[in-house]
């Protein structure tokens, strides 16, 4: 337990419902930040702080330590000064598109699961770093249908209901690459291409143990304008959003 966390609380008169209703979130995410090494996404962290009369690193100590992979880093750096960003997924929904449930369960099912937990903090200091800028970059989502259809109802129902928020932003545009579209040459697996404020373009590439960078994007961009011209338009793919999101 954060026995920090806990003890404020307590001193402050306040539950895990009490703040969730202040805060704007779900009870049973409010009850996680009891838990060690739980800690609230970076849009909240500041208002819990306040709530309970402390100080982020009273209750947070290691709330500032980096913990993504050393060979992520150069990534990281990567895109949080990019100017614009090209993201291709086949399985699972972008990591910069997820909520705090949903990049739980996609850490702890995959290579990091061993250190799942501390790694979805990190992920959510990623997509504050991208989105909250006061000009953030221009990103474009193809998302495979298939992703929309796998994941337990009770994470999946909330984040179809964040993506379609995320899909109405001016500099995000979503779009999914119905199961309708066949065989395509993005099922070779998910690639982001950024483009840095000089202008120069830099791809990443995931497998099953690490990512890589990449100078040679003239692959990349050959299969994301393939993937790109047989993906529903934006409208058209926040409408599947919102039938996708009733039926979860």
């Amino acid at each position: 337990m954060n026995r920090a966390v806990q003890v404020a609380m307590a001193e402050a008169g306040e539950t895990a419902d009490s703040l969730a209703a202040q805060v704007g979130v779900d009870p049973k995410t409010a009850a996680r930040w009891v838990s060690q090494g739980r800690i609230p996404q970076t849009r909240h962290r500041s208002q819990v702080a306040a709530i309970l009369g402390k100080d982020i690193l009273e209750l947070w100590p290691d709330v500032l330590k980096r913990r993504e992979p050393a060979w992520f880093r150069p990534w990281a750096e990567i895109e949080r000064e990019a100017s614009g960003l090209r993201w291709y997924e086949s399985a699972v929904l972008p990591g910069l598109l997820q909520t705090e449930d949903y990049a739980r369960a996609v850490l702890a099912s995959g290579p990091l699961m061993a250190e799942a937990e501390s790694y979805v903090e990190n992920r959510l200091r990623r997509q504050a770093a991208v989105f909250d800028r006061p000009r953030p970059p221009l990103a474009v989502f193809v998302i495979d249908e298939a992703a929309l259809r796998r994941g337990d109802p009770d994470v999946m129902h909330p984040q179809m209901d964040h993506l379609i928020r995320m899909a109405q932003r001016p500099s995000v545009m979503v779009h999914v690459l119905p199961l309708r579209a066949g065989l395509h040459p993005g099922q070779a697996g998910p690639f982001i291409i950024a483009t840095t404020p000089d202008g120069e373009e830099v791809g990443y590439l995931d497998d099953q143990s690490a990512g890589r960078i990449t100078n040679d994007i003239a692959p990349l961009w050959a299969v994301w304008d393939t993937v790109r011209s047989v993906a529903l338009p934006r409208d058209q793919t926040i409408d599947l959003l919102k039938a996708r999101a009733w039926m979860t």
